[in-house]
């Protein structure tokens, strides 16, 4: 049996093929070397402190300009700003946030990843962030006693006892970034999500658990913690004591805020400095090595 299409039916034309069948030949290398010139429009948007990937996007940038070649004058600038970058990258990542990084108010610091916190899917075990984090909050906890307010030492300790006032965890949220593999080493750190109220009887701790291998968040909780009279066996409000080194608190978190992102605005300044120096530059030709 014969099938007749019917009439003016439109031709169509598989979107994988070439428009023209004749596709021009690749360029020469010595073509590609003469031709490959750069624009000089601005290289980047303004930095943002809801950008997750700045890091790893200056870092992008910063390789780019490497690739292209550079002088030595450029060479000591680059070297500069990774140093920057080397040595803050937590203040970049974390600090930009409000969370406080240095060794006085850090949850962990450095901790080492196991192996046996691995599972048979080959990366960390998603019950062990909330151990993580867990532990991170009592050593938070512990630096208002030893660093933070140790006039009131011992009231602090005994918030994770049931002898009197005590810190309990209500709820937790995790949120995973990416899989976190053995070796690799973990820093995690505690803000206060909101100003505290007096009247309050509990208060909110977001959680950032970095991967230092891959300098970046592996996940975030967010903890609703109570504060509990073990021997009344009710909620109370926050103490007076809490309450005072707490708004000490947040004033330093909204400060480090501030300053990170001053200094996020100088590393861009210096990045966009160095791109105007390199690919960016007016008539800029890229250096492709000697053939000899």
């Amino acid at each position: 049996m014969k099938v007749r299409l019917a009439p003016n039916l439109p031709l169509i034309r598989p979107a994988f093929l070439p428009k023209s069948a004749h596709p021009r030949p690749a360029p020469s290398y010595l073509q590609c070397r003469a031709t490959r010139q750069y624009s000089t429009s601005k290289p980047t948007t303004p930095p943002s402190n809801n950008n997750a990937r700045w890091l790893s996007d200056i870092k992008t940038r910063i390789g780019k300009c490497i690739m292209f070649g550079m002088d030595k004058e450029q060479t000591r600038e680059t070297a500069a700003v990774c140093k920057i970058l080397g040595e803050e990258w937590r203040d970049l990542v974390a600090g930009r946030e409000g969370f406080l990084v240095d060794k006085k108010r850090a949850g962990f610091l450095r901790q080492k990843v196991v192996w046996g916190e691995m599972d048979s899917m080959g990366h960390v075990n998603n019950v062990t962030y909330v151990r993580y984090a867990e532990s991170a909050r009592i050593n938070w906890a512990y630096n208002y006693a030893l660093h933070v307010d140790p006039e009131n030492r011992e009231k602090w300790c005994e918030l994770w006892t049931p002898r009197g006032d005590g810190l309990i965890l209500r709820s937790i949220r995790t949120d995973y970034k990416f899989p976190m593999t053995w070796p690799d080493s973990i820093s995690v750190f505690h803000k206060l999500s909101q100003h505290p109220s007096p009247t309050d009887s509990h208060f909110i701790l977001d959680v950032m658990i970095l991967s230092e291998l891959h300098q970046r968040s592996a996940a975030r909780c967010v903890e609703d913690i109570v504060v509990y009279d073990y021997k009344a066996g009710r909620k109370v409000k926050i103490r007076p004591f809490m309450m005072k080194a707490f708004e000490n608190t947040w004033e330093e978190q909204e400060k480090t805020k501030e300053m990170v992102a001053r200094r996020i605005r100088e590393i861009e300044e210096r990045v966009a400095g160095i791109e105007a120096m390199t690919w960016n530059k007016v008539g800029a030709v890229e250096d492709m090595g000697s053939g000899t």
